[in-house]
């Protein structure tokens, strides 16, 4: 017997992305809902759905947590909400993401998927560019699929927060969010070529928190890492996405980077994020991502 249900999904860039209407989310929505939602996430690696200004963090949470068990908010930040899996994403406490990277890969299992729900947003700017790797991995030269199949990085938070980002928070906020960002270090080495476990598709595990290529001096490393990066960043590759209050995003954080743009001033802007737990990654040829440095067991799942 078919199964009905009123989610509609249109696409709203060639490389990923798409909008769902039709659907009030909460904790208690069908699971023939929930499965074609989650089936969206997957195939589009990015879904949005406008409209959703119901949703308080404890339904926000609920929701989040029938696509999989939920990471706790950060293994570094402090300031979860009443529910323990909430982290405020506060442009004045510093916090802003205005570079390309995938969330939490400085740790062995980062998550499956990231939800971000807007509460405040500045009357123009803050939008959120993602990028699609599996896509930016398929289209690489066959010599460098070759090289990038058995190449490996390690990640760390201990990064050169300053020179990754180019524009900061209010004064001495960027400062402050850094000490505590790195308070904890966490290192792991990385596959830069992960087989997706649901999809089987093949996504690079690049963004700004690599610190070097495992076997390569400094100088190749970063020559290295730019030339990768850029695939991923191509315009063909990517969607931006304007907010408006009541919108909430699911991406696939395993086949996805993203880039909140930092484009209007001090005014403030504020989501609240929810993460579901992922699995380690694991390369072409079957080897699984090593923690090198900290401990991020916490922070696997939640719930």
């Amino acid at each position: 017997m078919s199964v009905t249900t009123s989610v509609d999904i249109r696409p709203i860039a060639g490389a990923l992305g798409a909008e769902l209407t039709g659907v009030r989310l909460s904790p208690d929505l069908p699971d023939e809902e929930v499965a074609r939602i989650r089936a969206a996430i997957l195939a589009h690696k990015l879904v949005v759905v406008r409209g959703q200004d119901h949703l308080d963090d404890r339904a926000h949470a609920g929701f989040v947590r029938r696509l999989g068990p939920l990471t706790t908010a950060h293994p570094t930040i402090t300031g979860g909400r009443e529910e323990a899996a909430i982290l405020p994403v506060d442009s004045e406490r510093g916090n802003r993401a205005n570079s390309w990277h995938t969330d939490v890969t400085f740790v062995d299992r980062p998550p499956a998927f990231t939800t971000l729900r807007a509460l405040v947003l500045p009357p123009f700017g803050g939008d959120t560019v993602f990028a699609n790797t599996a896509a930016a991995y398929a289209a690489l030269p066959e010599g460098l699929k070759t090289l990038v199949d058995g190449l490996w990085a390690e990640h760390s938070n201990d990064y050169d927060y300053a020179t990754a980002h180019a524009t900061t928070g209010p004064e001495g906020r960027t400062e402050e969010y850094q000490q505590e960002f790195t308070a904890t270090i966490y290192k792991t080495h990385h596959p830069v070529v992960r087989v997706h476990p649901e999809t089987g598709e093949r996504a690079l595990v690049l963004g700004h928190f690599i610190t070097k290529f495992l076997g390569y001096n400094g100088v190749d490393s970063r020559t290295l890492f730019d030339l990768l990066q850029s695939h991923v960043t191509r315009l063909e590759n990517t969607v931006r996405w304007r907010w408006a209050p009541g919108d909430i995003a699911l991406w696939d954080n395993r086949a996805t980077q993203h880039y909140a743009v930092a484009d209007y001033g001090d005014l403030p802007r504020t989501m609240h994020r929810v993460t579901v737990a992922g699995d380690v990654p694991v390369s072409v040829d079957g080897k699984r991502s090593v923690a090198v440095e900290g401990n991020a067991d916490a922070y696997a799942g939640a719930s």
